[in-house]
């Protein structure tokens, strides 16, 4: 019996054990984001009687922290923290990148020149070092921090859908639709934007992982969430002081910023794979 899957659908027995893998830790995740009060309710409850105890004490499967908080529940809890930034993140940077991009590259002229001097401007600074200094300016915070964030990885997006939108342009069905005397938004909005989607739907799944590690870098620094808060960046810093002593403090939040930033990659590389074989 013949397969009615499309020529470029890829077979299930063809996607590589590591995309599996990736797509398990990812829902893992996704799990732990949406329900953190079921699976870990009482995450920043402190127990000082019981603080820095050794992974498999009885009732704390990876121990507990200095402030007697079960390790385990903040990594659960934390989950939430860690990618609600990354995800407004690559979502406002989308959204700015699809307007200006698609305005750079349609239009050109003096607006491409203008958007474009910003975004050349922007991205030959040191990212990091540029939020460090503006979060202490204007005052440290979680959200400061991803408005911040945006407004840096916005320039990425830009060029990337300006590129697209340049590449498109020289397309015959754009100059039918030229000829049909579409306007440049329908033009824009109906013809470009479906045929460059797959590309922007990729690079965002990558700046998911890229607002990931950026977050949790400000969180270790202090930047990001307040103290005591659960965040992945925030419990890595904590934990750094007992490496030695209880160590899955601070493993365990690096473990999972690595396993989560490493299966979106690897989702977002198989995407882009597959996009180019289409």
């Amino acid at each position: 019996m013949r397969s009615h899957l499309p020529h470029n659908m890829p077979h299930w027995k063809h996607i590589p054990i590591l995309v599996y893998l990736s797509c398990f830790v990812l829902i893992v995740v996704l799990f732990w984001m949406i329900m953190p009060g079921v699976l870990a309710p009482n995450a920043l409850a402190q127990d000082l009687g019981n603080s820095n105890l050794p992974i498999l004490s009885p009732g704390h499967l990876l121990g507990t922290d200095a402030l007697g908080r079960n390790v385990m529940s903040l990594v659960i809890a934390g989950a939430r923290s860690a990618m609600i930034g990354p995800l407004a993140i690559a979502t406002g940077s989308l959204v700015i990148g699809v307007i200006f991009g698609n305005i750079a590259g349609w239009f050109g002229g003096w607006l491409d020149r203008i958007i474009s001097s910003y975004a050349d401007i922007t991205l030959s600074m040191p990212s990091m070092l540029l939020a460090i200094a503006a979060a202490g300016i204007i005052g440290g915070g979680y959200w400061v921090s991803v408005m911040i964030m945006i407004i840096l990885y916005s320039p990425g997006d830009i060029r990337l859908i300006r590129a697209a939108v340049i590449q498109q342009k020289s397309k015959q069905y754009i100059e039918s639709a030229l000829i049909q005397r579409l306007s440049s938004w329908k033009i824009i909005s109906i013809h470009i934007f479906p045929n460059i989607s797959k590309i922007v739907f990729v690079n965002f799944f990558l700046n998911i992982a890229y607002g990931l590690v950026s977050m949790s870098s400000l969180s270790f620094l202090g930047i990001g969430v307040g103290p005591g808060d659960a965040d992945w960046g925030r419990q890595l810093s904590d934990g750094r002081r007992f490496l030695f002593t209880s160590p899955a403090i601070a493993l365990s939040a690096g473990i999972m910023i690595i396993l989560t930033a490493i299966a979106i990659n690897v989702i977002g590389d198989y995407l882009m794979n597959n996009k180019e074989k289409d």
